[in-house]
C-alpha cells in the first residue's frame, strides 16, 4: 500500500471542517493489518489496528505541528506536517494516519493522511520517528 491523502480531506477542506492554519492535528501508529481505504474511510473511528496503549505510546498518537508556505513564485502552497517522535518506546509499527484532532469522540475526528512505510518499523526502549510528511497544493 502507498501513502495517500484520504478523499474526504479535500472535501473537509473545501468546506471549512478542516483549517490547517489553525487546527489541531495528530499522527497515529497502526500495525500491518491496518487496510486503509482512501474513498470510505473519513474519521478516526475508521481507523483498525491502531498500536497497543503503553511502551511508550499513548492511544489517538501524539500532536503533530502543521508548517504551512505560499510560494507565489510557483504558484504552490506546502502543507508540512513535522517529524513525530516517541520517545522511549518499545513500538511495531507501518503505518501513521494523520488527522484532525477535536479533543473528543474519534468519530468527530477527520482524517488527512496516511504515511505508508512499507515495512514494519520497530524501536525497542528507544525513540520510534514519523519523518515529516509534505502535501503540496499546485495551481
Amino acid at each position: 500500500m502507498a501513502s495517500f491523502i484520504f478523499n474526504s480531506f479535500w472535501d473537509d477542506l473545501a468546506k471549512g471542517n478542516i483549517d490547517l492554519d489553525t487546527d489541531t492535528f495528530y499522527a497515529l501508529l497502526t500495525t500491518s493489518s491496518y487496510t486503509a481505504d482512501k474513498d470510505a474511510h473519513v474519521k478516526r473511528s475508521d481507523v483498525t489496528n491502531e498500536v497497543a496503549n503503553g511502551n511508550g505510546y499513548a492511544t489517538g498518537g501524539a500532536a503533530c505541528a502543521v508548517t504551512l508556505n505560499k510560494d507565489t513564485a510557483n504558484d504552490r502552497e506546502t502543507i508540512t506536517f513535522a517529524q513525530v517522535d516517541w520517545a522511549n518506546s518499545t513500538i511495531t509499527a507501518r503505518r501513521a494516519v494523520i488527522y484532525k484532532r477535536r479533543g473528543g469522540a474519534a468519530t468527530a475526528d477527520e482524517l488527512v493522511a496516511l504515511v505508508d512505510s512499507a515495512s514494519d518499523i520497530v524501536s525497542t526502549n528507544g525513540t520510534f520517528s514519523l519523518t515529516a510528511s509534505v502535501i503540496t497544493l499546485q495551481n
